[in-house]
């Protein structure tokens, strides 16, 4: 399989390295606007830097990762998608509901797979707690409650708190409950950034089943746990640790999670969806949604409002 990656910052150099890693794939370039750090990145890599995606996507690529900033996902996306190359874009899909459906489109006519990079989807611990969910352990899930908190990243200019981490477990939340969600309600504030950088997301999935995310840039420690309550038990999740710990009225118990590194896992899914020609489970049009409630939770927390999602 020959792959690349478009985008040599903090997580495309993940991608670098998890590609150069993996048995039966080629790393034939990687390609950064910074011509420096193209050169650099590949000769550590023993690879070609490229500066100009266009002259990397000549190369006869079977699969590239698009790691650039988000204002640039649509621009970049359908040049890969129009070289006939399958793509993994990294979360959020794009800027806009409009870009992401232009995407979306031009992936399902040109026939091409587009993966997004919602990275909590192949934590081992969500992957276990969707198994156990799915089975009826739990019985029926009414709530699905998530904190995601820590320290500030200055790196982080473009988008504020609900973009850059509370996506992530709206993603999840609509994961685990196998439905979209239907409302959102968002209390937020920016105090030291120049988005918000804490907000409490309130999501409601069809009529009586709610998701909470709390997130923020204001906690001195990294905090990532979810809960999940049932009619028969509730589960709690650690995304760190990746535990799953099963409370019910008889039993505490813990299931079996295999450690692995999330994105290994991602990367090897993209892979392997490509070489088996089989689905992806984070794909254009749930990652299109994830975006569009995150949108409207930042829509909610600006004009103080509860904001509906119509069904697409």
């Amino acid at each position: 399989m020959k792959v690349a990656v478009i985008g040599g910052g903090a997580m495309g150099q993940h991608h670098i390295r998890i590609y150069r890693e993996m048995k039966d794939v080629e790393l034939v370039g990687i390609c950064d606007t910074d011509r420096d750090r193209a050169i650099s990145l590949a000769k550590t890599n023993n690879t070609t830097p490229y500066f100009d995606h266009n002259e990397l996507l000549k190369q006869d690529l079977d699969a590239v990762s698009v790691v650039v900033p988000t204002t640039f996902h649509s621009r970049v996306a359908l040049d890969v998608i129009n070289s006939g190359t399958h793509l993994l874009v990294e979360k959020p899909i794009a800027d806009t509901l409009k870009n992401a459906d232009t995407m979306i489109n031009a992936a399902h006519d040109a026939k091409v797979k587009l993966m997004v990079g919602h990275i909590e989807r192949f934590n081992p611990a969500v992957s276990k707690l969707k198994e156990i969910v799915d089975s009826g352990m739990l019985g029926k899930i009414v709530s699905i409650s998530s904190r995601r908190v820590g320290p500030f990243n200055p790196r982080i200019r473009d988008v504020g708190i609900i973009m850059d981490l509370g996506v992530h477990d709206i993603d999840v939340i609509s994961y685990l409950y196998g439905r979209k969600i239907n409302e959102v309600y968002t209390i937020a504030g920016k105090d030291i950034h120049s988005f918000e950088d804490h907000a409490s997301i309130l999501l409601r999935c069809d009529t009586n089943l709610s998701g909470m995310v709390e997130t923020n840039w204001l906690t001195p420690h990294k905090i990532r746990n979810l809960t999940a309550i049932g009619l028969k038990g509730v589960a709690y999740l650690d995304y760190i640790k990746q535990a799953v710990e099963l409370h019910d009225e008889a039993w505490v118990r813990t299931a079996k999670v295999e450690p692995k590194e999330p994105l290994k896992n991602e990367l090897e899914h993209f892979i392997k969806s490509v070489r088996d020609n089989t689905a992806v489970i984070s794909n254009g049009e749930t990652s299109r949604h994830a975006l569009e409630v995150a949108m409207a939770a930042i829509e909610s927390y600006e004009q103080k409002k509860a904001i509906g999602i119509a069904e697409k």
